[in-house]
């Protein structure tokens, strides 16, 4: 059965109007407008409603991290990281057959993870990874669903081994998915109906019509 979708990993970033620091003296990162206007406007053509990324949003984020412990920080990164290999995944599969506007987008997403020149430079100490993170966390709202059926249709394909070409072996997974929803639509309507027990005495209030 398909799971659910993959939710963002806890706790989530402290990035939104509430997380502004109200003090901007002790930065972690000297920020640089225009690298961070760059990456405000690629996050965006990746996905246009996410939020937008300024210094002092920057700033708040970055102190948050730098105050964790240094393996919880290094965690929290790799828990928010490794999906991107799954995303690669899905963009070589040739049994996977993504659309061109969301192939454009997750190209986009993994230029930016493969660049070592970005917002923070990748060898920075601590903080060189939070640029990649967060960029991936900002704009997974848009890949979540796309990303999730891939990875539902690589565990279908190993456990059901279906055969035929790339199409065949898609409409196989979605025959299967299809399949199953209705079942589960079913058994809801099932469990919603109202049972009479047919052991009550003829006086009994209760009869089925």
């Amino acid at each position: 059965m398909r799971r659910a979708l993959i939710n963002p990993p806890s706790p989530p970033m402290p990035f939104g109007a509430d997380a502004l620091p109200p003090d901007a003296r002790d930065a972690v990162m000297a920020w640089q407008p225009a690298a961070v206007a760059s990456f405000d406007a690629l996050l965006h053509e990746i996905n246009p409603d996410a939020l937008r990324v300024d210094i002092p949003r920057l700033q708040a984020v970055a102190e948050w991290l730098a105050a964790l412990p240094p393996e919880r920080a290094r965690q929290l990164l790799a828990d928010r990281l490794e999906r991107i290999e799954l995303i690669r995944a899905m963009l070589a599969d040739p049994d996977w057959d993504t659309d061109a506007g969301t192939r454009a987008r997750v190209g986009r997403l993994i230029a930016y993870m493969d660049r070592d020149d970005d917002l923070i430079p990748d060898g920075t100490p601590a903080l060189g990874m939070l640029d990649d993170a967060l960029m991936l966390e900002l704009a997974w709202p848009t890949l979540e669903a796309e990303v999730e059926q891939y990875r539902d249709f690589c565990e279908y394909r190993t456990r059901e081994h279906p055969g035929g070409d790339a199409q065949a072996r898609r409409q196989a997974w979605f025959r299967d998915r299809l399949a199953e929803l209705e079942q589960l639509r079913h058994n809801a309507r099932v469990s919603a109906g109202h049972y009479v027990d047919t052991r009550a005495s003829e006086d009994s209030p209760l009869r089925v019509v």
